[in-house]
């Protein structure tokens, strides 16, 4: 028997509407901007948000690329609408082309994937500086913990409401929210190729993989993970291994030693709450 994931949906409801509330209080912004792209995770995360600061307050934007697919844009504009939000698209693809263009050749694919989120990320704090808001990211754990992000893309953001909980239990807490069950049940996508899943490049299901990397966070002996999650012993190795490749992928950047307090180690101002005055 695997170990357990479920959650507290009302306590964990609670907490993360009280989190992105205050959060956005202590900042000084009048509210949030986010991506809203078809999928069950920022439906989750626009969910909490409207919930914490009121629709008005709340900023949902579809920025297709070239592969995204019509039913995102339906699945994007019914949630806006269940919500009672304004969603605003903006193509990417004229800022794409000028990318591919400045670097003077196609970039391999998996550049040319990373490139999307990134420009993404470029208009998202533009329009939140325009409207003195923060951007608030939909990463999960499980996506955090293997590094399935981009960095200074999808994972360059100001606030992760989701990045503590596991994808299974994002779906978990859809459900108690009343995300629209066409939202829930589709097949994660990052939307990089026509047919990419997100459980096909991480070479398991999103059950599976909760229950091993649930296993690593608890201290479990790899063999016992193994069997839990009904996986080969090697694929608990490589989902390990792949939680250490990434590590540098949820830091910011290293700054050597060098004074008597240094930026990122020694310097611990809290990031909520009344600080001292300047």
């Amino acid at each position: 028997m695997g170990l357990n994931v479920k959650l507290d949906t009302e306590a964990t409801e609670r907490t993360l509407v009280r989190f992105i509330r205050d959060y956005v209080e202590s900042a000084g912004a009048r509210g949030v901007v986010l991506g809203l792209s078809g999928g069950l995770d920022s439906a989750v995360g626009a969910t909490l948000a409207v919930r914490a600061l009121g629709a008005e307050r709340v900023h949902p934007f579809f920025l297709p690329a070239a592969t995204s697919s019509e039913a995102d844009r339906k699945d994007a504009k019914r949630m806006a609408e269940h919500l009672g939000l304004t969603l605003t698209e903006h193509p990417i693809d004229p800022m794409t082309d000028a990318t591919h263009a400045a670097l003077g050749k196609e970039p391999p694919r998996q550049v040319a994937q990373n490139i999307l989120p990134r420009l993404r990320m470029v208009l998202l704090f533009a329009e939140a500086q325009d409207r003195g808001a923060i951007v608030m990211g939909t990463g999960n754990k499980s996506e955090l913990l293997t590094g399935y992000f981009t960095k200074y893309g999808d994972g360059g953001v100001d606030l992760q409401p989701l990045g503590d909980l596991y994808k299974t239990q994002v779906q978990e807490l859809a459900v108690h929210l009343g995300v629209p069950s066409k939202i829930v049940d589709k097949t994660p996508s990052a939307g990089l190729w026509e047919g990419q899943t997100d459980e096909d490049e991480l070479g398991m299901t999103y059950d599976t993989l909760d229950q091993v990397l649930l296993g690593i966070e608890v201290d479990l002996p790899f063999e016992r993970i193994a069997e839990d999650a009904g996986v080969p012993l090697d694929e608990v190795h490589r989902i390990e291994r792949l939680r250490r490749a990434t590590q540098h992928k949820r830091h910011m950047p290293i700054v050597p030693k060098l004074g008597i307090r240094t930026v990122g180690t020694d310097w611990r101002d809290p990031v909520m709450g009344d600080g001292p005055e300047a």
